[in-house]
């Protein structure tokens, strides 16, 4: 017996909902990144689910086939590129295989079989939704012409905090070099999502010192400091 769920989407697109039909699997350990997408998904029609890592991401994979997946480059337990690669080669093939990173990834991203790359943030929903219509059959587009909506999406702050919770542990945890990029490359994300500057300085302010080969402690010590401030003041300042 089909549910309602079951009819929503199944239902072709709609001007005001144009991934209506559509299910999404995004691979991203942020929950503040996530909870943007999440929104986003909702405000297109979209039904949305999430892996935090390449090991659920395939676990998710194992079980169904979601028409969209989004796989962030830089993920706790490996590079994303390999999950790209693994989906592309696939048969059957998921429709659309996007890349996303904070940083200039879109090569690598290409090579490894996506068929695009969204640079995080992703905020804006006409970008968001363009993105996937772009890579998808002429069945599944919306009807045209259709108003493309400008809204930025802002998430939850509550999604930074626990962010920012979680890689207080992994500073605390260790300092090495593996927990280091770990930790810039997933700050430095939730820092621009967030609009937070001064975080952002600072892991930048690390990955020079870290590049330059000189000791990063008092970089470290200025991240985790900056992090704490941040987690008892519920979010930026």
């Amino acid at each position: 017996m089909e549910t309602l769920d079951d009819l929503m989407f199944t239902r072709a697109p709609t001007a005001r909902r144009p991934l209506l039909g559509l299910t999404v699997l995004v691979v991203e350990d942020s929950r503040f990144a996530s909870e943007a997408v999440r929104l986003m998904c909702l405000r297109s029609g979209a039904r949305i689910r999430r892996a935090d890592s390449l090991e659920n991401a395939r676990r998710h994979l194992a079980i169904y086939r979601p028409t969209v997946l989004l796989v962030d480059v830089g993920l706790p337990d490996g590079s994303g590129l390999s999950l790209i690669k693994t989906a592309t080669d696939a048969s059957p093939r998921i429709e659309v295989v996007l890349g996303m990173s904070g940083d200039d990834h879109a090569h690598e991203v290409e090579e490894a079989g996506a068929d695009g790359f969204l640079e995080k943030p992703v905020q804006s929903l006409s970008a968001f939704q363009s993105s996937i219509l772009a890579h998808l059959a002429a069945d599944r587009q919306p009807p045209s012409p259709r108003s493309v909506p400008d809204d930025m999406i802002q998430p939850d702050p509550i999604a930074y905090r626990d962010d920012l919770t979680h890689i207080a542990q992994v500073l605390d945890d260790t300092n090495d070099d593996t927990a280091l990029d770990y930790v810039t490359q997933f700050l430095g994300g939730v820092a621009r999502i967030a609009q937070d500057h001064d975080l952002d300085q600072a892991v930048s302010n690390l990955t020079k010192l870290r590049r330059a080969g000189n000791n990063p402690d008092a970089g470290v010590v200025a991240l985790s400091q900056l992090v704490q401030t941040r987690i008892a003041a519920g979010g930026p300042l």
